[in-house]
């Protein structure tokens, strides 16, 4: 085929290497060379990278034949990861030398086009090289390109950019680096004074129109932006897979077992497998479980507290074909370069269906292949999430990406790095800002409070800081302070620390991975962990690092990592909820319903099917109903100290039920001054009340009403650990906090200590002893402040989601179940059983009152009429229970003070002794008998 617009060269090599363009390529390449933006989604393997790269080449190419090629950088390409950006410049370099040996061969002038990379791992020196030349293709990361551009030397490089190229947009438009790089990409366009042409690459993204918007920013009409959408879906092969042992609320260990044992039979059956899983911790455990089985040289991990040494060593065994498998946590999501991948499996759910297509995408890496994927429920929950997950893929359903609206860390941390380069005229600046898309709606109030924050700092017991800007109030003009352009270089960027410590390996001094802060300092000398799937034994514990030397294979501890649990997606929880009330509409004949399931979903075998028609079933038995996002359920059961275990079921995800349950906490803790324990889970919230808490149970529906509950929310919130740590990511993010000064790190408990100097200064009520607290915390107007609450209503739970839910309840639009039972029903066991990530308070996990909660393993229950019917023998047995036991007149007495009266007949039919115990009690004067003459009324 023709590739009409490319000079010959570059139409003769391609048809060298190539048969024909891929569709993305056909499309977009017209739209590219007329200087158009454009937004080119498409599957996985489809080219979509090098349709970007080749229009930007063959122009550079033409420059270079026509003698106009000058030292300087004309394209940016941005990636989210600094892997990803390696093996971008690595793909460029045999396709450029092939070019040259092509003008060659068609004796035209040779025209060398240079590529080079610069992310945070590029040494010093090269980086001083690239400043004194600059390559024509720049590959980086969004944080070096702020960087390039916050140096006073390196952003002149930067000046003649025509074109930037934003790989794998969708993974940095959801969360705030994407509002980092929406900012810089507008100083970069002001630094050039040029409009640039955007180019936007994704393989997955809906609504694609807004992402087609955060590309273009908002000073240019998204109408410029042409999107070319290949769509999302391919054919794919998905299974679940699901052990012989029945699944339970916590897997036991001889089920492990069996999963271990299956995934091994899968890698052999295949040349190379790609094992994700959710957690780090996981994928130090899979590993070396795998590796007891195929062999240590056969299996490793990959996930982000390995150094990039390690990483790029799995990444390259595997592409070598040296590895049967490599268990991977998110660091291999998106697209790095890893070669053939046969099969890929996932270990529990994704809790996306985003995520799903992009990890089972990782296999069958190029258009002809089918990806195939297995998933491994690890719950009854997971089995039935797990079926939703693979119904909604084949489907071809997409979560809604949400962009951050303006968060205000960023913009300030951008406007010092702004105003570090120049001095700004503020309405000027104030444009600039408004050009990216997130910040469109960015008000002038809370802009000029941010400024105002610069300007002013913050007065702490150490004297005033983070006063980064002077501001001429009468010119209205912005220029930097003294240290302003250090501060935003050494603790720039979007990313928020996280305080791990940096294990070296001696004698060496090689840098191998990173472990949690409280895994290191619980750790001692002598102690073995694993890391990178090698086990080390612990010399010395520092101030953040911890030194090591090669434990030679000895048997190691898995560490852990804390941090929070990916929330599932409101899409996939319309699936669970959709699919629960399908098995619903099947579950009068049980053996239809599992035909139907199995039929109905491909890839979920008869097994699998039975397992959660079983589930199910034995739930509607015990609560009358399924719940789903239509009917909610309230359930009440007492566990075995006497305590009240009340659950709601809303299948809405831990998001929305995060926010709920730290609600209804707070709304308990107001109504019976009483400090309760809860959790939430993706399907369920758990309240562990007291014995003697006692209420209508479908009162508690009515507890929260949409108008109050997001105050009350906010007041429960910064009780909660959530609040602390996001204020100090914002006020680091903010430059109120540095993560350097004096040239190295400030450690992070010396960050935690800034931080709460500062929450202390702006926000007094937040640490005040609760005693001098009358009413509510006063929450002050300030910019901080406000996006730390944001973050926390918004981030780290889903506020407007539950408010549409209280909404929907106030208006009748749900249907409200209370049940009271004598036992907690399958689908409350995984809540009560929930890991600690799930608690909404700080009671560990020994103290929680759901481990007095006896659950049964099967799923032979009672049905829900069964459990309403009264047995006349246990009345008896309950009524003889209750009787006191006299053995003497002081306990007879006893008893009269506790209830009040006896009859005396059943006192003479009970015991006859007793009745001379109450002869001794009414000579003492001690009792008497109450008399009713005959025919007198009752009263």
């Amino acid at each position: 085929m023709s590739l009409s617009g490319f000079h010959p060269a570059t139409e003769r090599w391609f048809e060298s290497r190539f048969r024909e363009p891929t569709e993305p390529q056909q499309r977009a390449w017209p739209l590219i060379q007329a200087g158009r933006n454009a937004l080119i989604a498409a599957p996985t393997g489809s080219g979509k990278t090098f349709a970007a790269f080749l229009a930007a080449i063959d122009s550079l190419l033409r420059q270079g034949l026509d003698g106009t090629l000058v030292e300087g950088t004309q394209v940016v390409y941005v990636s989210p990861l600094k892997a990803l950006s390696n093996d971008v410049q690595k793909n460029l370099a045999e396709p450029l030398a092939e070019i040259r040996r092509t003008l060659e061969a068609l004796c035209l002038p040779d025209v060398e086009i240079r590529t080079l990379v610069r992310t945070g791992d590029t040494p010093g020196a090269e980086r001083q090289e690239m400043v004194r030349r600059p390559p024509h293709i720049l590959v980086t990361t969004p944080e070096s390109l702020y960087l390039i551009l916050t140096s006073e030397r390196a952003r002149e490089m930067l000046r003649g950019v025509r074109t930037v190229i934003v790989d794998e947009i969708h993974a940095v438009a959801r969360d705030k680096r994407g509002s980092h790089l929406a900012l810089s990409l507008e100083r970069l366009e002001h630094l050039t004074g040029r409009r640039l042409q955007r180019i936007g690459l994704s393989a997955t993204q809906k609504p694609i129109e807004d992402i087609a918007a955060f590309l273009s920013g908002s000073r240019h009409p998204t109408t410029d932006t042409c999107i070319v959408d290949s769509g999302h879906a391919r054919r794919l092969d998905l299974a679940i897979e699901i052990p012989s042992s029945p699944l339970e609320a916590v897997m036991a260990a001889e089920v492990w077992e069996e999963i271990y044992e299956r995934l091994v039979q899968l890698i052999l059956e295949h040349r190379t497998t790609l094992v994700f899983v959710n957690t780090r911790r996981l994928a130090e455990r899979l590993t070396l479980h795998l590796s007891e089985r195929l062999g240590a040289d056969q299996v490793t991990s990959h996930h982000g507290s390995l150094s990039k040494e390690k990483r790029l060593d799995a990444e390259t065994r595997l592409k070598e074909g040296k590895l049967k498998a490599l268990v991977a946590t998110a660091s291999l999501e998106l697209g790095i370069d890893i070669g053939a991948v046969d099969l890929v499996c996932q270990i529990g759910s994704t809790r996306s269906i985003a995520t799903l297509l992009q990890r089972v995408g990782r296999s069958g890496h190029h258009l002809a292949a089918v990806p195939k994927g297995r998933l491994f429920p690890l719950s009854r929950d997971e089995l039935i999430e797990c079926a939703a997950l693979v119904r909604a893929a084949q489907e071809r359903q997409l979560d809604r990406l949400i962009i951050p609206a303006h968060p205000l860390d960023i913009l300030a941390q951008q406007i010092v790095a702004t105003v570090a380069c120049e001095e700004w005229q503020e309405d000027a600046l104030f444009e600039m800002v408004r050009g990216a898309h997130p910040y469109r709606d960015v008000s002038r109030k809370d802009f000029d409070a941010v400024v105002q924050m610069l300007a002013e700092g913050f007065t702490t017991r150490r004297g005033r800081r983070g006063a980064y800007v002077h501001y001429d109030g009468v010119n209205r003009r912005l220029r930097a302070r003294r240290g302003a352009r250090l501060a935003a270089l050494t603790s720039g960027g979007a990313i928020p620390d996280i305080g791990d410590y940096r294990v070296i390996l001696e004698p060496t001094e090689t840098f191998v991975g990173t472990l949690n802060e409280d895994f290191a300092i619980e750790s001692m000398p002598g102690d073995i962990f694993q890391l990178g799937n090698r086990s080390y034994l612990i010399q010395k514990i520092e101030s953040g690092q911890v030194r090591v030397v090669d434990a030679q294979g000895q048997p190691p501890s898995i560490p852990f990592w804390l941090g929070e649990a990916p929330g599932r997606t409101p899409e996939l929880s319309q699936e669970v909820s959709r699919l629960r009330r399908d098995v619903d509409g099947q579950l009068g004949d049980l053996r239809a319903a599992m035909s139907w399931l199995a039929g109905g979903i491909p890839g979920v075998p008869e097994p699998a099917a039975r397992q959660m028609v079983e589930y199910l079933d034995a739930s509607k038995k015990i609560l009358g109903v399924i719940p789903t996002q239509e009917t909610l359920v309230l359930e009440r059961f007492f566990d075995e100290a006497g305590g009240m275990q009340l659950v709601l079921h809303a299948p809405f995800g831990s998001r929305v039920n995060r926010a709920w349950g730290l609600a209804l906490r707070k709304r308990f803790c107001r109504s019976f001054n009483f400090e309760l324990q809860a959790a939430a889970t993706e399907d369920a919230i758990v309240l562990s009340l007291g014995p003697q808490h006692s209420f209508p149970l479908e009162d508690v529906f009515q507890y929260l009403k949409p108008e109050t509950a997001e105050h009350l929310l906010v007041q429960a919130m910064l009780d909660a650990p959530m609040f602390g740590s996001r204020w100090r990511w914002n006020a680091t993010r903010a430059l109120a906090v540095l993560r350097a000064r004096g040239g190295k790190k400030v450690p992070t408990p010396l960050q935690r200590m800034d931080a709460e100097d500062l929450v202390a200064a702006v926000f007094p009520d937040q640490l005040a002893c609760p005693e001098n607290l009358v009413g509510d915390r006063e929450i002050p107007d300030h910019p901080l402040v406000q996006q730390t609450i944001a973050d926390c209503l918004l981030e780290a739970m889903d506020f407007p989601g539950l408010k549409r839910v209280l909404e929907g309840m106030a208006a009748g639009q749900f249907t409200l179940v209370a049940r009271d039972t004598t036992e907690p029903s399958p689908l409350a066991h995984e809540v009560i059983n929930a890991k600690p990530y799930a608690f909404l308070d700080d009671a560990p996990l020994e103290e929680r009152r759901t481990q007095a909660v006896i659950t049964r393993r099967g799923l032979d229950v009672k049905t829900a009429e069964e459990l309403g019917k009264l047995d006349q023998a246990a009345i008896d047995r309950v009524k003889d229970e209750a009787w006191p036991e006299v053995g003497s007149a002081d306990e007879l007495h006893d008893a009269l003070l506790v209830m009040g009266a006896i009859p005396n007949a059943e006192v003479a039919s009970r015991n006859a002794e007793q009745q001379v115990y109450f002869d001794e009690l009414a000579r003492s004067g001690r009792a008497g008998t109450l008399l009713r003459e005959p025919g007198a009324s009752r009263r």
